[in-house]
């Protein structure tokens, strides 16, 4: 029976992907900093991604019942919306251990179990090769500096007969969503800096999530993916039309819509 890790494994898009997997007739160790219900080809795992001792306690109990991983699959990772002048150092730092770090703890610790023609596969966001948005800054880097990581870390691994692909999604119906929802309606009453139109910003983050694709569809993708004899290097799902349209815009042009859009009404007046 093949084996797969999965990190992120009681996100929404774990949950979909851990049993799909499961389902499809293999073993699959899922990994989480709360523990998977035991079931058929699961095997839970409780780790945080960014702790030393937790990974390496994972391995010792995944190589205690294989010595050969078919895949590594990464759900794991952190969303945040907060303007870059105001958060915390904690916070930074926090970020790039879970989206960055995380990745590349487990990668590092389980690279003994994966055998030529093995994979891994990043799942970053559509956002990795754009623009971002205002406020979502720093989920933004996380995920580029997660799929500039990927792409290095393939030509190194290319040597060694292992793939690594990344899976850029747009939104996908997870808690993540509400998630958002709940950090832009606390970033709007906390900011001091910004008079930030939370009507307007709401509309565009509404607009940008509208498109959601349901968890499984994502974990189908994975599925294809690790079934591959030779995956590419980047996939991508549910891409958001508006996004692509902004990125084709100049960026003086961006910049002018997206101050326009979310100016509070009095810095409107003022301006005009």
């Amino acid at each position: 029976m093949q084996c797969v890790l999965i990190t992120g494994a009681n996100g929404g898009m774990g949950k979909a992907t851990v049993t799909r997997f499961a389902e499809s007739g293999y073993r699959v160790f899922a990994l989480d900093r709360t523990l998977w219900e035991a079931r058929e080809n699961v095997v839970p795992l409780q780790a945080d991604v960014t702790n030393e001792a937790d990974v390496a306690a994972a391995f010792d109990a995944v190589r205690a019942e294989t010595d050969e991983l078919t895949a590594i699959i990464h759900l794991a990772g952190m969303y945040l919306l907060d303007s870059l002048a105001e958060l915390s150092p904690a916070l930074f730092e926090r970020a790039f251990q879970v989206n960055v770090g995380g990745a590349f703890l487990i990668n590092r610790t389980f690279l003994p179990l994966l055998k030529p023609g093995a994979k891994i596969i990043l799942v970053t966001s559509e956002l990795a090769v754009r623009d971002p948005l205002p406020f979502t800054g720093l989920y933004g880097i996380t995920k580029t500096a997660l799929d500039k990581y990927a792409y290095s870390l393939r030509m190194e691994l290319q040597l060694l007969d292992v793939s690594v692909s990344v899976l850029r999604a747009g939104a996908v119906d997870t808690g993540m969503l509400g998630e958002s929802t709940r950090q832009l309606d606390a970033f709007c009453d906390r900011t001091k800096l910004y008079a930030c139109n939370a009507k307007r910003f709401r509309a565009i983050v509404e607009n940008v999530e509208a498109r959601r694709i349901p968890a499984l569809k994502i974990a189908e993708k994975l599925l294809r993916i690790a079934s591959r004899k030779k995956p590419r290097f980047a996939y991508a799902i549910n891409r958001n039309p508006l996004l692509i349209l902004l990125d084709l815009l100049p960026k003086r042009l961006r910049f002018r819509i997206i101050r326009k859009v979310l100016e509070s009404p009095a810095e409107s007046r003022k301006g005009g």
